[in-house]
């Protein structure tokens, strides 16, 4: 069929042309046939009005982690007829969804009543408080989510601050009022709370005088009154989207100046390269613009390259969709350019002047990731060397600002971060790639003032049953914890809630004792607070290990000698190896024990058989558990189907000589 309309087309082409025209040949035809028809684009028509920037507006959601950013982001993006393929449609992640946490700050655009509001869904754990500092400065406003029922929290302090320090005028939303427990005196409680901690953090007298509204983002609604059951006509989101178009104020932009963009985010697409974005400070970007890359340094700007706008993309719900052009005030990602990253400026090839970058908290943790040379290594993984580990950790620490990378001795590498599980998520995402490595156990970043010793330390919120509360309070202070604070929970019965300031090397590890020591009932919540004086060596915090000495399979019948010993944390028909760690010893010094011996065999019957053998189910770790549980002297060797525990030193003889040598 198509056949003969193609011919057909051709030939009354041809006769078209008059004989003084050159002949015509296919390649001419259909690029000329291609060029007559007009392009159709879905984004043209709302081209001018797009530039316009009274139109826009940006907001972050900030909050607390677990107090409802992501729900209520999927409640906003419904209620504006975006399309939402699942719950928590901003977590695209697998280990996101898996998690039930955020991880990286994610960009979107909602209309709403010819208004365009670009939010930013944004992590909650201080581990990912990098996230949280990059994307403020892209916003003018921010709605500060607090869960009803628990208070502003430590986590809530740190992306507060954050957001007053920028300028941004909070719109303050007291999420899950749907629960029985919440009342509206308990949320008139949480409001001074919050006030005060405004107050604290030297908020403007423009910045005090927040707008509060109370939400189920469960349910779907938002109400400026309080109330647990609004109308029918009123259970939607209307009344927040309406808040966030009064007050928060649109960008103060600049159309008519020079492009310029300070980028904020960076994702690699095997199709287009690159894709930047950030928001634009000045000026107007359209498709097929020339621009280049540059970078602050002491000297001045510099060029790092110069290239072409080739496409130009913009979030609009849970879809990327193309556009032609953009203007100052806006957040957008466009491809073209190969070198530039997160902090670098994009300007007009006229422009030599870069945007002040973001200034982030420093790391305050550190790991050194090196090479598996155990005798099991290259079983699993398919990237083994040390130069794809090193070009792994560099592509991160580009598109992970609040993560440095130092090369180190003998292809190991010196990566610094946050905290144990942001570094936990580095190590688990290498994994799920295909990388084998070793990990040494997190060490912490100290610094010297005038000749004293300092240490991060952390502000630490605990919620606990009364009966668990000595348990933890005796932990605590073997792990150098100071408490400020110490009363019932308001609201609950027999729950009390302890805060208190914990050098960060002391809570490395402590949350699986924890949850074992509370049965799973406390909430644990901390947030980095300030360096302060080395608070001195820590208590016992942990017991010695069972080190095998053996090479081979583990057998049943090894194990079970070996339960009376101390936990065990591996199963029969696991591979061991020499210096590899198979439990945890009942006392204090490590053991050398054999897990591959077996029974021998002889010609007299036996009463019992090795069907007989029941043992207790081992404890097997996290990479989470096994990052706060190793020493100084051991590594954890992560492959894609194993985490195990292992000794840094294997020889046995060469152990015991380090362990002769004074510790650090």
């Amino acid at each position: 069929m198509v056949g003969p309309i193609l011919r057909s087309l051709w030939s009354s082409t041809r006769k078209s042309f008059t004989s003084s025209s050159p002949p015509l040949s296919h390649s001419r035809f259909f690029s000329r046939a291609f060029a007559a028809a007009p392009a159709v684009d879905p984004a043209a028509a709302t081209t001018a009005s797009s530039i316009d920037p009274t139109r826009l507006r940006n907001v972050a959601v900030i909050a607390h982690v677990d107090h409802g950013k992501t729900t209520l982001m999927d409640r906003l993006l419904r209620q504006c007829g975006a399309d939402i393929p699942h719950e928590r449609a901003m977590d695209s992640n697998s280990l996101e969804r898996e998690r039930g946490i955020t991880i990286a700050s994610k960009v979107t655009s909602v209309t709403w009543k010819e208004n365009e509001l670009n939010m930013v869904d944004t992590p909650g754990h201080a581990d990912f408080g990098g996230e949280v500092e990059r994307v403020v400065g892209m916003v003018e406003g921010a709605i500060l989510v607090v869960d009803a029922g628990e208070g502003p929290l430590a986590q809530t302090k740190f992306v507060l601050a954050k957001a007053l320090k920028y300028g941004l005028r909070p719109i303050l939303l007291l999420n899950k009022v749907d629960r029985p427990s919440v009342t509206e005196e308990t949320c008139d409680e949480v409001e001074s709370l919050v006030f005060d901690l405004f107050a604290n953090l030297g908020a403007t007298e423009e910045q005090l005088d927040f707008p509060v509204l109370y939400a189920s983002a469960k349910e779907g609604w938002a109400s400026t009154t309080f109330t647990k059951d609004p109308p029918a006509e009123t259970k939607d989101m209307s009344q927040l989207l309406d808040a966030v178009v009064t007050h928060v104020p649109a960008p103060t932009a600049n159309i008519d100046a020079p492009f310029q963009m300070l980028v904020s985010m960076m994702e690699r697409d095997f199709y287009l390269g690159r894709i930047l974005t950030g928001r634009i400070s000045s000026g107007v970007v359209r498709v097929g613009d020339r621009v280049h890359g540059l970078r602050n340094k002491d000297s001045g700007a510099e060029k790092i390259e110069e290239g072409k706008v080739v496409k130009l993309m913009k979030k609009k719900g849970t879809n990327m969709v193309l556009t032609d052009c953009a203007g100052a005030g806006d957040i957008i990602s466009f491809a073209g350019l190969s070198s530039p990253s997160i902090g670098h400026t994009v300007a007009t090839v006229e422009i030599m002047s870069a945007l002040p970058t973001v200034e982030l908290d420093p790391p305050t943790i550190s790991m050194t990731f090196g090479v598996n040379d155990s005798p099991l290594a290259g079983r699993d993984g398919t990237h083994l060397t040390g130069g794809r580990i090193g070009d792994r950790l560099a592509a991160e620490a580009e598109t992970n600002l609040a993560i440095n990378v130092l090369p180190g001795l003998s292809e190991s590498f010196e990566v610094q971060g946050r905290g144990e599980l942001q570094l936990g998520i580095l190590i688990e995402n290498m994994r799920r790639e295909g990388f084998e490595l070793s990990v040494s156990p997190p060490k912490v970043m100290y610094k010297t003032e005038k000749s004293h010793k300092l240490e991060p330390v952390e502000e630490v919120t605990i919620e606990v049953n009364d009966e668990h509360v000595g348990l933890v309070m005796e932990a605590l202070s073997h792990r150098r914890a100071e408490v400020n604070d110490m009363g019932p929970v308001p609201g609950t019965v027999g729950r009390t809630r302890l805060s208190l300031t914990c050098p960060s090397r002391g809570l490395v590890g402590y949350r699986s004792v924890f949850s074992s020591d509370t049965r799973g009932t406390g909430f644990m919540h901390r947030a980095f607070h300030a360096y302060e004086q080395f608070r001195g060596p820590l208590g016992n915090v942990r017991k010695g290990v069972l080190v095998s000495m053996g090479f081979g399979t583990i057998t049943a019948h090894a194990l079970m000698s070996l339960e009376a010993r101390g936990t065990l944390f591996v199963n029969p028909g696991m591979e061991s190896y020499d210096g590899m760690i198979v439990g945890e010893h009942s006392r204090d010094t490590d053991l050398d024990v054999n897990p591959v011996r077996s029974k021998e065999l002889t010609n007299i019957r036996s009463a019992s058989k090795d069907e007989n053998v029941r043992l207790t189910p081992p404890r097997l770790m996290t990479l989470e558990e096994a990052i706060g549980y190793v020493a100084s002297d051991e590594l954890i060797e992560v492959t894609p189907k194993a985490i195990r525990l292992r000794k840094k030193y294997l020889d046995v003889n060469k152990r015991k000589a380090m362990s002769k040598r004074p510790k650090e």
